[in-house]
């Protein structure tokens, strides 16, 4: 899936310099707030995570771009766990990703666009009990969708949810739907 992903980039690249005009490459960074759904949980409040970034947007035209990112993203939830025969217990499941979306962006007015695609996340860390890190997938897909802002030439600030569409969890061992969602608020640097 790895291969699939770099291929893409590759491919997109490749195929949008000759006719780019304009090529722009950025740093993004901010905070998240994510949750986990789960049919284990009494309970799951958000979680305040973070998330530090590039990307590349290849300006299709005026109206649309194309805009892959690189991010690391700090994900999870504050949860009571369903325990047999016992009060619920207290767990923070907080799962660091490398997110890889790739967005359609759409500028609605001349400094404002809105931003839609699928992303490609694998798990590089997490920091859980050790019989359920066992039991995470490596790979999550999922999508997103957000509005961006150009303050100047340079600067911008977004806001993005992001929705998993397959399981943190293997479900046929965790016997439970777990997907992950939430807000990326934060600010960037086109250069």
């Amino acid at each position: 899936m790895k291969n699939l992903i770099f291929l893409t980039l590759i491919i997109l690249c490749s195929a949008n310099v000759n006719a780019q005009k304009k090529i722009h490459y950025g740093i993004k960074g901010g905070f998240n707030l994510t949750n986990l759904t789960s049919d284990y949980f009494a309970e799951n409040n958000t979680k305040t995570g973070y998330y530090l970034g590039g990307l590349i947007e290849f300006s299709m035209s005026k109206k649309f771009s194309i805009q892959p990112e690189i991010l690391y993203t700090n994900q999870g939830t504050n949860a009571k766990v369903i325990m047999l025969g016992s009060e619920p217990k207290s767990q923070k499941y907080s799962l660091d990703y490398l997110q890889f979306p790739i967005l359609s962006k759409i500028y609605l007015l001349q400094n404002f666009s809105i931003e839609i695609g699928p992303s490609f996340n694998f798990l590089v860390n997490d920091n859980i009990s050790d019989y359920e890190s066992k039991l995470l997938n490596n790979f999550e897909f999922g999508g997103a969708f957000g509005i961006s802002y150009k303050l100047n030439n340079s600067l911008f600030s977004n806001i993005k949810y992001n929705q998993g569409f397959t399981n943190v969890f293997d479900k046929e061992n965790y016997l439970s739907s777990s997907k992950l969602y939430g807000f990326h608020l934060g600010i960037g640097y086109m250069f």
